[in-house]
């Protein structure tokens, strides 16, 4: 199986030390988003899990800890995004992001270490000819750090939808995305980056940018060695192709602070979590309790065996 940590949070910037407990206890318990009371108790061990996928946009908390990971397969999804502290308030300067990539990739590989330009929004500051500007200043800082480059264009969830209006930030234009897009395969020319959108929802293949995948079969089979059987990921969106996965993240607990985040429905929730979470505790928010009704996920590897095919 493949662990996605996680869609839902940022775990390797704010839970990091709960994760290693997790990983030398060798299970998590991961309550369902739509029913808390309903717990899955996740194996975590190298005997089951393939591949483990980090989402984050400052993993540098996590660094010196990655020798605890010696045993697993992994890499990560790394978002690197040029705003201004009124659309990202909590991240560290873009120079210290950009350092915090370099290192990682320069500890892990490079192949391992994916950068996520994610979400691209628009208004008068963070216009066309501003993202066209820092996307190729960025790419020419980690052309030698990163093999891939994910595009991901800003979607306007209902939760949000007042708040991106306060900073006019509007849907974005056939003529917007067709304007960049053009400029990035352009930037990209002079390097060795590969260039894919994270979904099919925009189709930028004629500007050669295919649609590509977070949840990645190559590169997972690439990692660990191995084939892998698997299947489109049934729990994402019609437009996503990754693979599936069991994402272990808990929502309501990122304190990155963006303004577009879809993962946290309220200001005062992850507060409130943050309070409740224990590094010790097998939940990421809280200890188990005596109605949670807990039950073993069934997992296993995902390797096929080349001889039967």
């Amino acid at each position: 199986m493949i662990i996605s940590v996680s869609r839902r949070t940022d775990i390797p910037s704010f839970y990091s030390e709960w994760f290693l407990n997790r990983i030398r206890e060798k299970f998590v318990l991961v309550p369902n988003p739509f029913n808390p009371k309903q717990v899955s108790r996740v194996s975590l061990t190298p005997d089951v899990v393939d591949c483990i996928v980090f989402w984050t946009k400052n993993p540098a908390p996590m660094l010196d800890k990655l020798d605890q990971l010696e045993n697993f397969k992994y890499y990560f999804q790394f978002t690197l995004n040029p705003y201004g502290k009124e659309i990202e308030a909590n991240l560290p300067s873009l120079d210290k992001r950009i350092d915090t990539f370099k290192r990682l990739s320069d500890r892990i590989g490079k192949e391992k270490v994916i950068w996520r330009y994610d979400p691209i929004l628009t208004n008068e500051k963070y216009n066309t000819d501003f993202h066209k500007t820092a996307f190729a200043e960025i790419a020419t800082r980690l052309k030698d750090y990163t093999e891939k480059c994910m595009l991901g264009f800003i979607d306007h969830y209902k939760h949000i939808h007042a708040t991106l209006r306060s900073m006019n930030i509007g849907l974005l234009t056939t003529e917007e995305i067709q304007e960049m897009a053009i400029s990035f395969r352009q930037t990209i020319d002079d390097t060795p980056l590969l260039l894919n959108t994270c979904t099919v929802k925009i189709d930028l293949t004629d500007m050669g940018i295919p649609a590509g995948m977070c949840i990645d079969r190559e590169l997972v089979e690439r990692i660990t060695g191995y084939p892998i059987s698997t299947r489109k990921d049934k729990n994402q969106r019609d437009v996503c192709r990754c693979i599936e996965s069991i994402d272990i993240g808990t929502y309501d607990t990122c304190f990155n602070g963006c303004l577009y985040c879809y993962a946290n429905t309220a200001e005062h929730k992850p507060l409130r979590n943050r309070q409740l979470h224990d590094p010790a505790s097998p939940k990421l928010v809280g200890q188990v309790k005596d109605d949670d009704i807990i039950k073993d996920r069934i997992t296993r590897s995902l390797r096929r065996d080349p001889t039967l095919f």
